[in-house]
């Protein structure tokens, strides 16, 4: 085996498990120990069928921490009889790659087969996501990678495109509860030689703390064990032990990931459905786990424009007075302004005939880029340009009556008279649509006189 590269062994002898950490003696051998991956590994599934020696191919594992994506690799080398190479995207780059192919390469030559597995691989950039791609396709490698993002957004298409993305799910807590209990009983891998109970209120507090993630819950429930036991045999971890011990308990909140992506799409939509209820919990959810409030405040300003709009200006500037509060008090007490304004939004009139307007606003730019202004609203600062005819027939609005100047238009005439912005009838909204329907009116009126004379 070369020197500058060395495989990982899939199995350590359990001679020595006492020196390894509970979770990697619990990880699973077989497709039957995987837990709550049903979907992808119970009988006649497809990912089960590779399992069982099938024919390996590229694949990504998608799912958050602690679903088993690892195990899921190692028993893919260790049942398609392959070797496994591991590199790790947070600690790697292209020299680490190239030591990578070689090494497979080498091992194709003497007639074996690397599989290569990429943890984290959304932390490789696009470069380094190529690299990849030309061993794929003449063989040297059968890629896998994990990620907790959506390859759909952070991979590269050509990488997508030649491998097969499996879905792995958060496990339940109710599949995290068996966990613990095979763990505690097991005396081969587990923790079954301290004969240790776990009350019953303890180990469903430690399967929901675990938040899905198998690693997690058994690094907590074996800290938990050393202390149990260490105060006396055959002891019980108890409720009140397993709570001291889980004081890291965070919300589940991976900046930049899919829970990220997914909490700030819960907190938009409770807003625009004028829940302020399902606002302040998502809203606080994620300040709790680690969420930048700024970002937040910057999502809550669109939504007084996108979601709010003109049926109650008020929205934007009290989400902003929201910011300042933040900005001069800091956190946590700052926290609350921020609740307010997000509350405030959820309870306000609605509209989103701003945001409609300015879409439409936008296509239209697209079909007329390059239309001149109109001669009689162009500037005309110097007499050469007003001989020109620049601000000829310009009516100055604030000398008519209603400070209206009917019939005068300002856009170019290819464009025609489009309507773009269309008021709701919620909230101020609604008397500004009725201003906008008279003033209109009086528009037409003055087209049809015109119409008339000619």
């Amino acid at each position: 085996m070369p020197n500058s590269q060395k495989s990982e062994s899939l199995f350590v002898d359990s001679t020595n498990n006492a020196a390894r950490p509970l979770a990697e003696r619990m990880r699973p051998t077989t497709p039957e120990e995987i837990v709550g991956q049903g979907h992808l590994v119970a009988e006649n599934k497809p990912l089960r069928r590779v399992l069982d020696g099938g024919h390996l191919h590229s694949m990504i594992l998608w799912g958050p921490p602690g679903a088993g994506k690892t195990t899921i690799a190692r028993m893919l080398a260790q049942n398609g009889s392959a070797t496994l190479q591991t590199i790790s995207a947070v600690t790697s780059g292209v020299q680490d790659i190239r030591k990578a192919i070689k090494f497979a390469t080498e091992i194709k030559q003497a007639g074996g087969q690397v599989l290569l597995f990429v943890d984290e691989v959304h932390r490789f950039n696009k470069a380094q996501q190529d690299a990849f791609l030309p061993h794929i396709e003449n063989g040297v490698i059968i890629f896998v990678g994990a990620t907790t993002e959506n390859p759909s957004f952070e991979l590269n298409n050509a990488l997508l495109s030649r491998s097969r993305v499996y879905l792995l799910q958060a496990i339940s807590a109710a599949a995290i509860a068996d966990l613990i209990e095979r763990a505690l009983s097991d005396s081969e891998k587990g923790l079954g030689e301290l004969q240790l109970s776990i009350e019953d209120q303890a180990r469903d507090f430690l399967a929901e703390a675990a938040q899905g993630d198998a690693r997690r819950a058994l690094g907590f429930l074996e800290t938990s064990a050393d202390i149990a036991a260490g105060e006396n045999q055959n002891s019980c971890i108890t409720l009140d032990l397993m709570q001291q011990v889980v004081t890291d308990r965070t919300v589940q909140f991976d900046k930049g990931g899919d829970h990220f992506y997914d909490q700030i799409s819960a907190l938009h939509k409770s807003i625009r459905g004028s829940d302020p209820d399902a606002a302040a919990y998502w809203l606080n959810r994620m300040l709790h786990g680690g969420c930048d409030p700024h970002y937040v405040l910057r999502r809550l300003v669109r939504i007084a424009s996108e979601d709010v709009g003109n049926a109650d200006p008020r929205a934007i500037t009290l989400t902003l007075d929201a910011w300042n509060s933040f900005d001069r008090l800091g956190s946590p007490e700052g926290d609350l302004a921020i609740t307010q304004a997000a509350i405030y939004l959820a309870v306000c009139a609605k509209s989103n005939a701003v945001y409609r307007a300015h879409n439409q606003v936008n296509h239209a730019i697209e079909q007329f880029p390059d239309q001149p202004v109109p001669l009689h609203i162009r500037n005309a600062p110097t007499k050469l340009v007003k001989s020109m005819g620049h601000g000829d027939g310009y009516r100055y609005a604030h000398d008519e009556p209603n400070s209206y100047s009917v019939g005068q238009t300002y856009l170019p005439e290819e464009m025609g008279t489009p309507i773009f912005y269309a008021p709701s009838e919620n909230g101020l909204e609604k008397k500004i649509g009725e201003k906008l329907e008279w003033l209109r009116a009086q528009n037409s009126k003055a087209i049809s006189t015109k119409v008339k004379d000619k």
